[in-house]
C-alpha cells in the first residue's frame, strides 16, 4: 500500500514510518527538511508544510492511505498563534487535500487533550465531551478538539478518515527530544533536583503506531479511539528507572499546590533564557488529568493491546545507550 506520513520525522513519525515499512507499504514521508530520525530508511521525501494546501495535494497524489501526525504541542499558551494554526488549520488542509486528491482514508492523530477531562471521578471514553475556550482549557487541547471538528467537517463531503486519541507518549526512536524523553534522561543522568507530584496516563509510542495502524484497517469511518496504557505517578516514573539503572531518584516531590505557585517563575526564566520552560500552569493540570481511561473499543475494534511500562522504560534506555545518549554498562542486564 501506498502511504503519506506527515510529521514523519517527529517521535510517533519515526516509529510509525518503521512500523509501515516493516509491513510492506510504500512510505512518503512528508517533512519540512530531511532529519535523523529517517536517515537510513528506503522512504520517498515530500516536502512540504500542512499550511501550504498546493504542498499537501502534490504529497497525497497516488495515496491510498495519508497518517496525519504533523501537530504543535505547547505547555505554554498558543505560541503567538502558531498552535491554532498548525493544529486547526492545518488539520482542516490535510483533510480537504486528502479528499481532492481520492485518498482511501486519512488516519488523524489527536490527542487525550481533546477531551474535557473532568469529571475526574468518572471513565473517560469517547463519548466525553470536548475541550473549548469557555471551560477555560489550555490553548493546545482547545486547538486539538477544534482540529477534530475540522476533519468532521470534512469527512460529512465524503472523506473516509478514522480518529485516534493517544494519552501520555513515551518510547524509543525518540531523535528529536520530546519532553518525556528528556525527563527520562534527566532522571537516568542525575539531572533533576526533585520531582512534581502528579501522574498520567502513559503509552508506548509502538503501541500508538499499531493502534493507527489498526485504525486505517479496521476503524469505522468518524469514529474516535482511545488509545491509552497505565495510570503511573512521576515519582513510580522515576522508580522505574531506579530499577534498570541503579540511580535513586530526587527524594524531593513537590507538592502540587507548591509547583503551581512556582509555575510563573519558572515560566519566566525559560523565556529568559531562551529555553523551553520545565513545566508550566499547563503542564500541572495535564498531571491532574484524568487516569480512568477507557480503551475498551480500541480493544475491542481494533485489537489493541498496550505492553507493561516498565518494558516500555526499559526499552527507552536501551535505545538512549545505542545511540550515546546515556553511557554504556549503565543499565543492569535484563531480567530473563
Amino acid at each position: 500500500m501506498r502511504v503519506v506520513v506527515t510529521g514523519a520525522s517527529g517521535h510517533v513519525g519515526a516509529n510509525l514510518v518503521r512500523a509501515l515499512l516493516d509491513r510492506g507499504d510504500e512510505v512518503r514521508a512528508l517533512v519540512h527538511r530531511r532529519s535523523e530520525s529517517l536517515e537510513g530508511l528506503d522512504v520517498e521525501y515530500a516536502h512540504g508544510d500542512v499550511l501550504d494546501s498546493p504542498s499537501l495535494r502534490a504529497a497525497f497524489e497516488g495515496a491510498e492511505r495519508v497518517y496525519h501526525l504533523a501537530a504543535l504541542i505547547s505547555i505554554d499558551g498558543n505560541r503567538g498563534g502558531a498552535v491554532p494554526a498548525i493544529n486547526v488549520r492545518g488539520a482542516r488542509n490535510v483533510a480537504e487535500a486528502a479528499l481532492d486528491a481520492g485518498v482511501g482514508r486519512l488516519v488523524h492523530c489527536s490527542s487525550i487533550h481533546a477531551f474535557d477531562q473532568e469529571p475526574l471521578g468518572r471513565p473517560l471514553d469517547e463519548q466525553r465531551s470536548r475541550a473549548d475556550e469557555r471551560g477555560g482549557h489550555p490553548a493546545y487541547d482547545v486547538s486539538k478538539a477544534r482540529g477534530e471538528r475540522e476533519v468532521r467537517a470534512v469527512i460529512e463531503r465524503g472523506l473516509d478518515a478514522v480518529i485516534v486519541n493517544p494519552t501520555g507518549i513515551i518510547g524509543p526512536n525518540d531523535f528529536q527530544d520530546s519532553r518525556m524523553g528528556r525527563v527520562l534522561l534527566d532522571l537516568a543522568l542525575r539531572r533533576l533536583p526533585s520531582l512534581i507530584d502528579g501522574g498520567f496516563v502513559w503509552v508506548d509510542v509502538r503501541d500508538v503506531c499499531d493502534g493507527l495502524i489498526a485504525a486505517g484497517d479496521l476503524g469505522r469511518t468518524g469514529e474516535n479511539y482511545l488509545l491509552g496504557g497505565r495510570h503511573a505517578t512521576v515519582r513510580e516514573l522515576a522508580t522505574l528507572v531506579e530499577e534498570e539503572t541503579g540511580v535513586a531518584p530526587p527524594r524531593i516531590t513537590s507538592p502540587m499546590w507548591l509547583a503551581r505557585i512556582g509555575a510563573p517563575f519558572v515560566v519566566a526564566a525559560g523565556r529568559i533564557r531562551g529555553s523551553e520552560p520545565l513545566y508550566t500552569g499547563e503542564a500541572l493540570r495535564a498531571l491532574r488529568g484524568n487516569r480512568d481511561i477507557a480503551t475498551t473499543k480500541a480493544r475491542d475494534e481494533l485489537g489493541f493491546s498496550p505492553r507493561p511500562l516498565d518494558r516500555t522504560v526499559r526499552d527507552t534506555l536501551d535505545w538512549y545507550v545505542a545511540t550515546g545518549r546515556l553511557p554504556h554498562g549503565l543499565l543492569r542486564p535484563a531480567a530473563g
